[in-house]
Order: structure tokens, then sequence, then C-alpha cells
């Protein structure tokens, strides 16, 4: 999130940082169409709107990052905050980048490194829904009932470190929920959807908050302001609704998924290779053959 001045004032154009993310997130969308097109080329199937999910979330975090965006200051800073910290984080999330790195790598060290640290303990616990939750929301809290918000504006280092947060704390907390990819230890429904109400729930009261009381150390507008807190009312309620879609589509279909998993696992020889399936029913093979041929 491009964090717009805590005080109305001359427009300025976009810092290093901004620029170094609108590099990144085109970059990152480019790389991802390129692997993507290479696991067609090689016949596997990889549906094509992923590809436009990406490509959509990384565009719009470049733009987010060093565009124009419309409005005054505060409504200006919080489109942005819609894209980069919740908009974007759905549109990659639901591209599976991680279940397409894992199909496109050929066995070797780099995949088995990558499943390592996808399956780790510290990640676990990282997308456990309720901390995802609190570590998304709770840092927006932190940031606009305390004078962090009109800091970032003389600060360019710790403007930054919010920005990186932003972007980093939607991407977990979306990953958590959502849990299309392969993972550790998949959470149950019940737990993913009370994260996704209790973050929308918080994310609501706070925008009431702003409507009333502005950033403290800032001087906005009422209108810019009162703008600002509706984009980020109604904008976070859309953005929350989708995430709600997934986890339900995720929900009806578990039970097909897991029965023709155990079907594949019961006709399966004795010591094949394991199959780890995401919510969206794409699998990755990890492991060898009995007899250690790596193909």
């Amino acid at each position: 999130m491009t964090l717009a001045h805590a005080h109305p004032g001359p427009a300025t154009g976009p810092g290093t940082g901004q620029l170094l993310t609108v590099v990144a997130a085109l970059l990152v969308a480019v790389a991802y169409l390129l692997v993507a097109g290479r696991l067609r080329r090689r016949g596997d199937a990889w549906p094509r709107w992923r590809d436009v999910s990406f490509t959509a979330g990384g565009v719009g975090t470049a733009w987010a990052s060093g565009g124009t965006v419309p409005g005054g200051p505060f409504t200006g800073h919080m489109i942005q905050h819609l894209v980069v910290g919740m908009a974007a984080p759905l549109l990659f999330v639901a591209a599976r980048p991680l279940t397409l790195a894992l199909r496109a790598l050929r066995p070797g060290r780099a995949r088995r490194r990558l499943l390592v640290l996808a399956r780790s303990r510290p990640v676990g616990w990282l997308v456990l829904p309720p901390l995802a939750a609190l570590l998304d929301v709770g840092g927006l809290w932190l940031l606009y009932r305390t004078e962090l918000f009109a800091a970032t504006r003389h600060r360019p280092l710790l403007h930054g470190m919010v920005h990186a947060h932003v972007l980093a704390a939607g991407l977990v907390f979306t990953f958590a929920v959502c849990q299309l990819d392969p993972v550790r230890r998949r959470r149950s429904v019940a737990v993913r959807g009370a994260a996704l109400l209790a973050a929308g729930a918080a994310h609501a009261v706070l925008a009431k908050t702003l409507y009333a009381l502005p950033p403290p150390g800032t001087d906005f507008a009422a209108a810019d302001l009162h703008s600002g807190v509706r984009w980020m009312y109604y904008g976070g309620d859309v953005v929350d609704a989708a995430l709600a879609v997934v986890l339900g589509v995720s929900w009806y279909t578990a039970g097909g998924r897991a029965r023709a998993r155990r079907t594949r696992r019961e006709a399966a020889p004795t010591g094949g290779k394991q199959r780890l399936t995401g919510a969206a029913g794409d699998s990755v093979t990890v492991g060898s053959a009995p007899t250690g041929r790596h193909r």
C-alpha cells in the first residue's frame, strides 16, 4: 500500500520504494505467466483464468503503488489499501502460485526445499487463521488509531515497512482463509470462517471509528475523510464476501474430493508416490517410486 500524506499537500511522485514495488509486481506476474506456459507446453493442464487472476493482482499492485489514484489524500489512500491489502492478495492466492511452482519444478533439491518450507511448522503457525487475522487487522488498528499513520509522511523507512507489512499481512491472511495450495495442516471450515467473520467485524468497526475521528496527527477535510472511510467499509465488505464465496465453494466440494483421494490411494500400489492435493483439487506428486528413479 502506498501511504498517502498524513496531511493534504502538494502531490509528489512515487518514491524509490513505490517504484521497486511496481517493478517487482510486474516481474512476478510475468514470471507466473512464463511458468504456466511452460507447464502447458509440457502437456499439463493449467486453467488460463488463473493466469488472468494472477496478472490482475500484479497489475493492480503496480497501479496502486505507483499510479495516480482518484480522490483526495485519504480517499486515495484507502483505495490503495483496498487494492494492495485486500483485492490483490485474493487474486494472487486464487491463482494457486505454490501449486504451480511445485508442479513446474522437476524432482530435485529445489522442489524438496520448497515443499519442506511450505509444510514447515513456522509456516503452519503463520497461516493459522486466527493469528493471520490478528496480524492483518491488528496492524491496521495500530496504523490508524495511533500516530503511526501521520509519522509515515516524514519517515521513508517507516513508510516502506508499513507498506510491506500491509501487503504481506494481506497475503498471509488470504492464504490462511482460502487454503487452496498444499499446506502442513488444513484447518476446518469453521475455524477459517470464524477468523474471516472476526476480521471483517474488526475491519468494519475500525472504519466506523475513523468516520467519527481521523487518525491522530492528521487534519483531513471532512468530505475526504468520510469518502475514504466509505471505500474502506463497503470495499472491505465486497472483498470479504468474495473470500466467503471461495471458502463456501471449498467446503461444498471438499467431500467429493476427499472420496476421490481415498479411491486413488486404495487403488495405488503400496509404496507409490504421494500426492498432495490442494482445496481446488490440484495435485502435486512428491517423493519417488520404489525403484528410486526420477523423471
